[in-house]
């Protein structure tokens, strides 16, 4: 499955790293591209939709 998300509190590289850390604790083998400047999370998982969001928000972001 591939999503796209909206992160809009995701402000530098170290947030774009922390995503995709957390995204990878659900998914070890997620495609995580994670841009600061667009604000955007592109993510190709097996995992749900409502799973990826959640590990999101416990790194501390909201995803739309």
């Amino acid at each position: 499955m591939k999503l796209q998300l909206n992160v809009p509190n995701m402000a530098c590289g170290s947030c774009a790293k922390a995503i995709t850390n957390a995204i990878k604790e659900v998914d070890q083998n997620a495609k995580v591209e994670a841009d600061p400047k667009t604000k955007r999370v592109e993510v190709e998982t097996e995992s749900s939709e409502s799973s990826i969001k959640q590990a999101i928000s416990n790194a501390g972001y909201a995803a739309a």
